[in-house]
């Protein structure tokens, strides 16, 4: 994983200075811009391995930018950062193809392990043994991360990939939102879960026509059924 490129778009200098300094002390190389038109650039040019991407900047904000990109089809991993520890800016930014958000300050340990834990995902490390997942009417292949619904393939990103084969490795179990997050994530959150709510509303928006679905244990998580 190391020597990896990552690219820091923010405008505030002290942030990309101590983001650069423990990128750099675990190995991985860092491209900095500071605002959201060099970002969209830079991304073509450099073709990072992953994007940490502040809400608040000059010219485009972070949102069109993570939007941009997706549309555009480019799937490169982004953790945005925002400065407002609000659920809307979290959310909005993971409805538009976000993969993680951390809120400023941050502890720049925490970032390291989450890009290293989104790195892996992508690298396509975390991937299951054996042979398809069947539940169902739904087809799980881990070795091609591939997944069905009654033949018919569903277009999942990489998260929500994870996150479903978690669930669907042990069907009926309850799985709290802190334990989705360790094993389909690879990290803790530190009391911060609203991400899993997100994915899972994306998760059942695809899966709407199953025999399979994922239900809500009210005060405990969530678990999938047949």
């Amino acid at each position: 994983m190391s020597s990896e490129l990552i690219l820091l778009v923010d405008d505030e200098p002290s942030i990309i200075q101590l983001s650069r300094m423990y990128f750099e002390r675990d190995g991985f190389r860092v491209q900095e811009v500071g605002d959201g038109e060099a970002a969209l650039e830079a991304v073509t040019k450099y073709r990072p391995a992953l994007i940490v991407l502040d809400v608040m900047l000059p010219k485009l904000d972070g949102f069109e930018v993570c939007r941009s990109l997706r549309i555009k089809g480019d799937q490169t991993p982004i953790i945005m950062l925002t400065a407002r520890d609000e659920d809307i800016d979290k959310i909005l930014g993971l409805e538009l193809g976000a993969d993680d958000y951390l809120t400023k300050p941050f502890n720049p340990r925490e970032l390291i392990a989450r890009v290293k834990a989104i790195l892996r995902r992508s690298d396509g490390k975390k991937q299951a043994d054996g042979k398809p997942l069947h539940r169902g009417d739904l087809t799980i292949d881990p070795a091609s991360r591939e997944v069905s619904v009654a033949s018919q393939t569903l277009d999942l990103r990489t998260q929500e990939f994870d996150l479903l084969l978690t669930l669907a490795e042990q069907p009926g179990r309850v799985f709290t939102r802190e334990q989705l997050l360790q094993l389909a994530w690879g990290f803790d959150f530190y009391g911060q879960t609203r991400t899993v709510d997100v994915h899972i509303a994306h998760l059942r928006k695809k899966l709407e026509g199953s025999t399979v679905k994922i239900e809500t244990v009210t005060g405990v998580g969530y678990k999938l059924v047949t």
